[in-house]
């Protein structure tokens, strides 16, 4: 178990207050991807190998980490006893153009990472922990680009990633065609929200998209299938303001037995 590698970070109970769950790095090397990957380890304070855990995997991983403050906001959840025990792996990028070559549909490693995190990571990540190793005890999560790579991933591996969170994800044309002839039961759950001012959003390519339109046509998609499905439309723009202030709603509705 990684119990004894992990850093001692965490505050001590006192009257009641939060504990810091507890934060370290790790790293995998990736047959399918041919590099080593880096990635970040959560795991609560009360961490146990007696426990049995669900797994979030954030893609961005630096960036729920930092802005959208996921430990936080995970250390509270857990303290108050709404969500399952759960551990988190986040995995960053180095550079935009590494981000794009991976997550967007077109980059040309976009499929050999999806293998990872699906014949690689999880494995792995079963292998270390005791987690439930079922797919509705693992949860994906990204905002923008990473979100359409964890809908890509869970529609690629649907017994493997059971529930998908998506913060204002990318939509193009062949999104949407995947989507749509994609097996009702071989759809994940999906948390999906978007922003109501997201009307021009540059891309990573420097073009100008309209991702409320594009995402309201995948929610016309996503509720004719047979599956759970959240969509809301918050008053925002493609901003980590406006994701880390719906990380909290969106953790509870995904995090759940």
């Amino acid at each position: 178990m990684f119990v004894s590698a992990i850093t001692n970070n965490e505050h001590q109970l006192l009257g009641g207050e939060i504990i810091k769950g507890r934060i370290f790095d790790s790293k995998i090397d990736s047959k399918h991807l041919c590099e080593t990957i880096n990635f970040i380890v959560y795991v609560p304070a009360n961490f146990s190998p007696l426990y049995t855990y669900m797994t979030l995997i954030a893609l961005d991983g630096n960036d729920y980490f930092q802005f959208g403050k996921l430990p936080k906001i995970l250390d509270e959840l857990l303290f108050k006893q709404v969500i399952p025990n759960t551990i988190v792996i986040g995995i960053p990028y180095n550079e935009m153009k590494e981000r794009f070559v991976r997550y967007h549909p077109s980059g040309f490693k976009h499929n050999a990472f999806i293998r990872f995190l699906g014949e690689e990571l999880v494995p792995y990540i079963d292998n270390k922990f005791p987690t439930f190793q079922i797919g509705l005890s693992r949860v994906l999560i990204g905002e923008s680009l990473a979100g359409t790579a964890s809908l890509l991933t869970a529609l690629t591996y649907p017994h493997t990633f059971g529930r998908v969170i998506m913060q204002s994800p990318f939509v193009n044309t062949t999104i949407l065609k995947k989507i749509q002839l994609s097996p009702s039961l071989q759809l994940p759950e999906i948390y999906h929200v978007i922003g109501n001012n997201e009307t021009q959003v540059r891309t990573t390519d420097g073009t100008i998209c309209n991702f409320l339109l594009k995402n309201r046509l995948l929610k016309s998609i996503l509720q004719q299938k047979e599956i759970y499905y959240y969509y809301d439309e918050f008053y925002g723009d493609h901003s980590w303001i406006y994701w880390q202030a719906d990380l909290k709603r969106a953790l509870r509705s995904m995090l759940r037995y």
